[in-house]
């Protein structure tokens, strides 16, 4: 007998929010021990809550690592993409060559992708296996385009992966220069008492004695 989707969910993912539940009571109740009174338990719900709110927004780091491979791995799999339909292969067959090209989790959606097309599906049922991954946005659309006007797709696909990586490219250097910020904005905080006594304690004392 099949199973549904919530019960082949991972161990690992219902750990996740049982212990984000976990976390946002135990919040809520240090609130309602550091402040005393009515106040702390009025006000140890709304901090449950918005402790609650918060960690599921936080990205598990095996998600992160997941996503950034797929997105490293995309331009890639467009130009390999692109060439095997320039040989002459379907869309389908060419998919599900690059994803046994690929190695990673890109490589999974992409056998996805491919048996969809494969087995009759439409090319928007098929190419939403993409979805998530950074950048696939534009894959899908040049897909679905070509699927509907029938215009070739092998030269649209070969565009795409220079724009992404150029994409990559201008993120990367907006990472290093946010890394520079980063790096500095410490070093200045451990100058900054320094500068306090050498510079502005001297001008405040020589101040007040003049006053006083």
């Amino acid at each position: 007998m099949s199973r549904g989707p919530a019960s082949r969910r991972s161990p690992a993912g219902r750990r996740r929010p049982d212990a984000i539940r976990l976390a946002a009571a135990l919040g809520g109740l240090a609130v309602a021990v550091v402040v005393e009174g009515w106040l702390g338990l009025l006000g140890a719900v709304p901090a449950a809550f918005l402790l609650d709110v918060l960690l599921r927004r936080i990205e598990p780091p095996g998600v992160r690592r997941r996503r950034l491979q797929e997105a490293v791995d995309l331009p890639l799999a467009v130009d390999l993409l692109a060439a095997a339909m320039r040989a002459g292969a379907p869309v389908d067959r060419s998919v599900l060559a690059v994803a046994e090209a690929l190695d990673g989790p890109l490589a999974g959606r992409l056998v996805r992708v491919g048996r969809t097309l494969l087995l009759g599906g439409g090319p928007a049922e098929a190419w939403s296996a993409l979805d998530g991954v950074p950048g696939a946005e534009r894959l899908t659309a040049a897909a679905l385009r070509s699927a509907n006007s029938g215009a070739a797709l092998a030269g649209a696909l070969t565009r795409l992966a220079d724009d992404l990586r150029a994409d990559r490219a201008t993120a990367a250097e907006a990472s290093a220069r946010r890394a520079g910020v980063l790096i500095v904005l410490p070093l200045g905080l451990c100058f900054l008492p320094a500068f306090i006594l050498a510079g502005l304690v001297p001008v405040i004392v020589a101040v007040l004695g003049d006053v006083l």
